[in-house]
């Protein structure tokens, strides 16, 4: 739900002296304010190019994250880390801002807020023209000098304000660097030739894969010196850690499933005597919330569907297994409901569904519903009604109609009032939110629809299933010492070795496993060799040991040996080959000592380096287009999968496939894309001191 319509559910007029007030500070401020905070304290997050993030000001930061992704299933833990690049973005798009001079005035705001692309549209915008109420914004910030609220005069400033502000700063800035772009006509003459070039050429290729890689070994010092040369490739920004782990499962046994099946199957009969399904499972307990109404069987989607549907009313369907539980599932009745309705109605609140806070006293509330009811009687204008009474925000521009609504989504007093009684049907009926007079207009497609109640318990791990892992974790925790210690306890065990890479300082999670930020911490507060105590991880007791730690900066033998042995190896293989295996001057006679074939690439392209039947092969293709080998054997060439000894053939020009107008607006587009990763690259130049460890 939007910021304005939350304020609006605790009193409409508050919006308008809310809005105002921040647009008129930000207009005798001419933007100073931005970036600023309401929040000061002490504790830093972080400082970006000598700028800080405060701790206060970064909590109400993720604060408005975690109300934006409520009920979308992200974590605060997830959002930490979202919330920190969105601030070092901002900071350092803010210097930017500042070095250039860039600002939004006061006219430019107004401009945005009451423009083709304004925030407040959808809170200023007729529902049935869809046509933005310029004027009603605009009488709304009128009222500037009768709000006194400081709380929601943020909430309007940092929901829409600065947003705006930031938004329309960044489009500057996108703006002056897209107009930089600039590509001169040698540039694009040179693109279009080698776009045109095509060469063709005979070769013989000898494959690295022909040597086994038994046979070739990388050292420690291949790797170190490798690294040393390609510095720039393998240097990291953050420090990484690296783990080894075994489990002990804490999982339920199958002692501990019979216990519950024991369980389930001690209330069967009891369950099925009840007459009242949501007093006896509010009594004993479920896994499953009741849902005390009807739902068509296209709708329902459970285990065992099929078996459920066709019991007798009162009759039971288990125990069986659905998810973690064992259930019992009871059909409590059928009724014929259409799939679908279309109401009009006119709600007497008596308390607000966003904050709780009563509206009317619950008298006052039914007495006027029951007059409106009156009054319909009597040929009243329904529309005038709803106009005039409805507390409905949801519906009461549409005359308070509500139009083929599903089962289920209504609260179940309006839901069941609907479904359950035929078209024309107008009654007052009563819910949490208050008194609703309610006429049912339409219905359609009617079929069966059925209640059931199920009775679920987990199957819970046992006091002492969870005892004998966290016995069996702690005893082999006390007794490896060390990484050596560790390693031979596991082979004792037969358990296999788990490895977590990568692990960096400010991560909630290692690997696969979920929610391990306390085992992050341990590893950044430890040693390497050093051997954790055991942490439970879901269903399992794991105990680890830090086998690598990872500085920043040019990547060690280890982290760096998985990326590189490979391409150590291959240049190995190369010169293996060039020494002893391709022999001769002529490609006859290198073919001969090979046994391998001579090819021929017909059409090779100078601007893909792609050689069919090979791969890419752009050292290969680019001696292809050397005059200084046409007609004659190329020196041997290290390529990407093998060695090549070459002969060129031709070299042309094809006709053209594209005009230099299209190749150029081709190589501006190219430069324009690039200006959008402006952000990344002032990141990355920029010097950020994160803290964030000191506090998550």
């Amino acid at each position: 739900m939007s910021v304005i319509q939350t304020i609006r559910d605790r009193g409409t007029w508050i919006i308008f002296v809310i809005i105002a007030v921040a647009l008129i500070a930000f207009i005798l401020q001419d933007g100073a304010g931005r970036g600023g905070s309401a929040f000061s304290n002490s504790s830093v997050i972080a400082k970006v190019n000598g700028t800080t993030i405060e701790r206060g000001e970064f909590e109400e930061r993720l604060k408005q994250q975690e109300a934006m992704y409520a009920g979308q299933g992200a974590t605060r833990d997830q959002l930490i880390g979202n919330v920190f690049n969105m601030e070092v973005d901002n900071i350092v798009l803010n210097q930017e801002f500042d070095k250039l001079g860039l600002t939004v005035s006061g006219k430019e705001l107004n401009d945005i807020l009451f423009g083709d692309n304004s925030p407040l549209r959808q809170e200023f915008t007729d529902p049935k023209t869809g046509e933005f109420r310029v004027d009603d914004a605009k009488k709304a910030f009128a009222q500037i000098k009768k709000s006194k609220n400081a709380e929601q005069i943020k909430m309007i400033n940092s929901g829409y304000i600065e947003p705006t502000i930031q938004n329309s700063l960044r489009n500057k800035y996108q703006n002056l660097l897209i107009q930089s772009v600039y590509v001169p006509k040698w540039m694009v003459e040179k693109q279009q030739a080698d776009n045109n070039a095509i060469a063709s050429a005979s070769y013989v290729y000898y494959p690295y894969v022909a040597i086994a890689d038994s046979t070739v070994k990388v050292s420690d010092a291949d790797i170190n010196s490798y690294v040393k040369k390609h510095a720039k490739e393998y240097k990291k920004d953050d420090e990484t850690r690296s783990i080894a782990y075994i489990s002990f499962s804490a999982a339920p046994s199958s002692t501990d499933s019979a216990a519950t099946l024991e369980q389930i199957n001690s209330l069967k009969a009891e369950f099925g005597a009840s007459t009242d399904a949501a007093a006896y499972l509010g009594k004993v307990g479920t896994e499953l919330p009741y849902y005390n109404s009807y739902f068509g069987g296209s709708k329902i989607q459970v285990a065992n569907k099929d078996s459920i549907l066709k019991l007798p009313v009162g009759g039971m369907f288990g125990p069986y297994i659905d998810g973690n539980n064992y259930v019992i599932a009871k059909l409590v009745g059928v009724k014929q409901w259409p799939d679908s309705v279309t109401v009009r109605h006119i709600l007497i609140g008596t308390s607000n569904p966003q904050t709780g806070q009563p509206i009317r006293d619950d008298s006052t509330g039914k007495k006027l519903a029951d007059s409106i009811q009156t009054a319909v009687k009597n040929g009243a204008d329904f529309n005038a009604l709803v106009a005039k009474y409805s507390d409905d925000g949801g519906s009461k521009e549409k005359g308070g109609v509500y139009d083929y609504f599903p089962q289920g989504q209504m609260v179940i007093p309006f839901n069941d009032f609907a479904f359950d009684n035929p078209v024309g049907t107008k009654g007052v009926v009563k819910t949490d939110f208050g008194y609703h007079y309610i006429e049912i207009l339409g219905q359609k497609n009617r079929s069966a629809a059925y209640k059931i109640a199920y009775l679920a318990k987990p199957i819970l791990s046992s006091n002492e299933t969870m005892s004998e892992a966290n016995t069996a974790a702690a005893t082999f925790a006390a007794a490896s010492k060390d990484l050596k210690g560790f390693n031979e306890g596991a082979a004792k065990l037969a358990k296999p070795v788990l490895t977590a890479t990568d692990i960096k300082q400010n991560d909630f999670t290692v690997g696969t496993m979920a929610n391990t930020r306390s085992l992050v911490r341990w590893i950044y507060e430890n040693k390497e060799g050093a051997v954790s105590d055991p942490t439970e991880v879901g269903d399992q007791i794991i105990v680890a040991t830090i086998t690598n730690i990872n500085k920043a900066g040019v990547m060690g033998t280890n982290e760096a040996r998985p990326l590189v042995e490979g391409l150590i190896r291959n240049e190995k293989k190369a010169k293996i080959i060039i020494d002893t295996k391709m022999k001769g001057n002529s490609l006859e006679e290198i073919s001969k000592s090979t046994s391998s074939p001579i090819l021929r690439a017909d059409s090779l392209s100078f601007g893909s380096g792609f050689v069919t039947g090979v791969g890419n092969e752009p050292k290969m293709v680019g001696a292809a287009f050397n005059k200084a080998v046409q007609g004659k054997v190329s020196a041997l060439i290290a390529g990407n999968s093998g060695v090549f000894a070459i002969k060129g053939e031709t070299i042309a020009a094809k006709a053209s496939d594209a005009s230099p107008e299209s190749v150029k607006q081709a190589l501006i587009q190219n430069r324009k894309m690039a200006t959008y990763r402006s952000v990344e690259a002032l990141r990355k130049t920029a010097t950020v001191k994160d803290y964030r460890f000191s506090f998550y």
